[in-house]
């Protein structure tokens, strides 16, 4: 029997308390799990990145809040959040795999450093910078999302729209020529891109992973993660 796809899962952190332990939700691992995939949790040690990036079929990276750099904001903006060991770790990871060619999907936090890795840029308050948005930053709030027709990511939801949860203060606003936005919120805020250039490299603003107890379109992209590391087993 040919083994499970292997996906290393970078940790994140009780930032908030301090940054003195790693707290990553077990829905990610169960959402990796369910689509046949085997996850690791990855801690932020940078003498294992090379091991990682080599041995692994594909690297999720997870929602979080740690601060990001300056230059991948709009001019005037910054991060108003605390730094964090888990940035030089997951950078180094994130571009290993794409050196590689293998499968990257980016939820909330990852879609942003995705997106911000291949040109493109953010704000860190959404709703400050853009008044006519929706909060997006409420753990119960649940909004429609557009799906771009055409792009790769249609083909994984194969649906047009869907609600979606929404649990972010950050946003991408500028979208460089090598990423391709995949979807939008009924506001016009970005929530979907991928990098056209690689075989899959794709990211969520929103929570798939959350969804898990639902017969929800958006796990698909789960499903699609773990085919595409499995093409790399």
């Amino acid at each position: 029997m040919k083994r499970k796809p292997m996906i290393a899962v970078i940790m994140d952190e009780n930032t908030s308390a301090g940054g003195t332990a790693y707290e990553t939700s077990k829905a990610y691992f169960s959402a990796v799990g369910r689509a046949g995939g085997a996850p690791f949790g990855i801690p932020y040690l940078p003498e294992i990145v090379d091991q990682t990036v080599e041995q692994f079929d594909g690297f999720l990276s997870v929602g979080g809040r740690i601060e990001f750099p300056e230059p991948w904001y709009v001019d005037g903006d910054r991060s108003q959040y605390p730094a964090s060991d888990r940035l030089r770790v997951e950078m180094a990871l994130m571009e290993g795999f794409l050196a590689r060619n293998k499968p990257v999907l980016g939820v909330c936090n990852g879609m942003q450093m995705l997106a911000c890795l291949n040109g493109c840029r953010m704000v860190s308050d959404v709703h400050a910078s853009w008044p006519d948005a929706l909060n997006h930053d409420q753990k119960d709030l649940r909004h429609e999302v557009l799906i771009e027709p055409g792009t790769k990511m249609a083909e994984v939801f194969a649906k047009e729209m869907f609600s979606a949860n929404t649990f972010h203060r950050e946003a991408i606003v500028e979208a460089s020529a090598d990423v391709v936005v995949t979807a939008r919120g009924p506001d016009g805020v970005i929530e979907g891109i991928e990098v056209p250039s690689q075989t899959f490299a794709m990211g969520v603003q929103w929570h798939p992973e959350k969804l898990a107890g639902e017969d929800h379109p958006g796990l698909r992209i789960f499903d699609a993660f773990v085919d595409a590391a499995r093409d790399r087993s």
